[in-house]
């Protein structure tokens, strides 16, 4: 099942205590790396030096590695599965795997928490897609979340011939019955596009089939749908079921691209009027240590060393000994993802930005406020 908050959370919210957590994801793309024995090596290859670098003592993170790599060996169904994320800790027989249909970067971390920064770009990239396809005669609807197909739903309803008749009516009486019966089609896929709607929810629309028939269609749709149209596609309602999910997956492309650019946008404009918004790494820690974060913004692969204070929780950029407590603090690697765990604990929404140039001037991380 696609990823979601929930699950993220969840996974964000345990801690390592007697032990790190090691947090592994893996490209299994078979388009990428085709051989089972290309996906073992990625992985070879990215533990290797996580290996050579451990110290006597840490033998729950080899033991970590050990079951991820007998895990991938053990094989793996990639008719569906592109990515795999890991999380693992043996001192607290932690262990947790989760399949996408998605692709993932190749990626490991050891931290006191899980890694949980990629699947949630996963969730913020990948909303449900609905894809229905017509013609006069024949529907198909798909629902797509995350690279998975959902539902998959097909109707047919022939259109009255001349010849059914035994030549009782005249071309023209034919050809009016012809024009009620496809409309009477129409009708009822833009009907089961609206029940799958009540029933599953999705969050935009792609339009396929010839150019009058879609816009027929478009006319018999609810509000509510019409107002969900991403994109009109020039499918044939026969199109094979990739070349659907593909069509599907450049609409949700270039739909993820308009979304970032607007809530950047919107950053941009508040952080200018000194009112909603803030930019840079420490001024952000200090709005998640105040609790006032709404939406967390950060670029794709942002990285920068910090320090987190176990006593009250505070993080910043700045150590050793807490502001706020005068404790002695903990080093962390990677502060971006400290914040990132902090926002999804307070019920933050999280966007991870890619290539996007006003993000990135702004110091690549940034949070628009709520008060």
């Amino acid at each position: 099942m696609p990823i979601d908050e929930s699950r993220i959370r969840d996974l964000a919210g345990f801690k390592g205590e007697e032990a790190p957590v090691t947090s592994l994801y893996l490209d299994v793309d078979g388009r990428r790396r085709i051989r089972a024995r290309d996906v073992e090596m990625a992985l070879e290859r990215m533990t290797r030096p996580l290996r050579e670098r451990q110290q006597d003592g840490q033998d729950s993170v080899r033991a970590d590695l050990d079951r991820i790599e007998e895990h991938v060996r053990g094989g793996i169904d990639r008719s569906h599965v592109r990515g795999l994320a890991f999380f693992a800790c043996a001192a607290h027989d932690f262990w947790e795997v989760v399949e996408l249909a998605v692709p993932v970067r190749d990626r490991v971390v050891v931290n006191h928490t899980p890694y949980v920064r990629e699947l949630e770009a996963v969730v913020a990239r990948h909303e449900r897609f609905a894809v229905l396809l017509v013609d006069r005669q024949r529907s198909r609807l798909f629902l797509f979340h995350q690279g998975e197909l959902l539902e998959k739903q097909e109707q047919v309803d022939l259109l009255p011939r001349h010849d059914d008749d035994g030549g009782q009516m005249g071309k023209d009486q034919v050809a009016g019955h012809t024009a009620a019966a496809a409309h009477r089609h129409l009708r009822s896929a833009a009907a089961a596009a609206f029940a799958l709607f009540q029933a599953q929810g999705f969050d935009h629309l792609v339009l396929g089939g010839p150019e009058e028939i879609t816009a027929e269609v478009e006319r018999d749709l609810h509000a509510y749908l019409r107002e969900r149209i991403a994109a009109r596609v020039h499918l044939a309602v026969s199109a094979g079921d990739d070349e659907i999910r593909h069509a599907a997956e450049d609409v949700e492309a270039s739909v993820e691209r308009a979304r970032e650019a607007a809530v950047v946008d919107r950053l941009r404009q508040a952080v200018g009027s000194g009112s909603g918004g803030v930019g840079g790494l420490d001024a952000v820690l200090d709005a998640l240590v105040a609790r006032r974060v709404d939406t967390l913004l950060v670029s794709e692969g942002f990285e920068a060393p910090g320090w987190r204070c176990r006593s009250c929780a505070w993080v910043g950029t700045m150590g050793r000994r807490c502001p706020l407590c005068d404790s002695e603090m903990n080093q962390v690697d990677d502060v971006v993802e400290e914040a990132v765990e902090d926002a999804l604990a307070q019920a933050c929404r999280v966007a991870v930005c890619r290539d996007n140039a006003d993000l990135d001037v702004m110091g690549r991380v940034g949070a628009l406020l709520r008060y």
